[in-house]
């Protein structure tokens, strides 16, 4: 069931469901549910990169997960795991990512490739310069 924290009637509702809960002997979660990236901002995320690939000759892939997440936002996509066999370093996905976070993962990759590359991101609101790359995307997609 999802509630509304700031809705006092599913507090209500949601103590009462907790509280039958203690009740029984069971096993049960509690999530909080961030939301999710929207469709418009991973839209504009994968044409930063495709633009970026093109400016660069890297492969999308590639700057997806060694420019931008390794070298842009470490401290968001690189995660690492202890176990039997030691600890594992990963990369977290994309898709896992809330609105937010994609937001300052976004912002971080658009200031280091204009510091770093010379290569000016648009923002998010540039649509003329944003259609421009999708025109040129569908040119070279067999290359990128």
């Amino acid at each position: 069931m999802l509630y509304r924290s700031a809705n006092i009637i599913d507090q209500q509702r949601a103590k009462r469901q907790l509280d039958e809960l203690f009740q029984k002997d069971c096993l049960f979660e509690i999530t909080e549910r961030k939301e999710r990236r929207t469709g418009q901002q991973n839209r504009y995320f994968y044409l930063l990169l495709t633009y970026f690939a093109m400016e660069t000759g890297y492969s999308v892939q590639w700057i997806k997960e060694e420019y931008f997440k390794r070298h842009c936002n470490p401290e968001i996509f690189i995660r690492s795991e202890s176990g039997k066999l030691g600890t594992v370093e990963y990369l977290r996905s994309s898709a896992s990512l809330d609105t937010a976070e994609m937001t300052t993962a976004i912002e971080r990759f658009r200031n280091k490739s204009s510091e770093e590359a010379g290569i000016y991101l648009p923002a998010a609101n540039e649509h003329k310069f944003l259609q421009q790359i999708e025109i040129e995307a569908q040119r070279y997609k067999e290359f990128i």
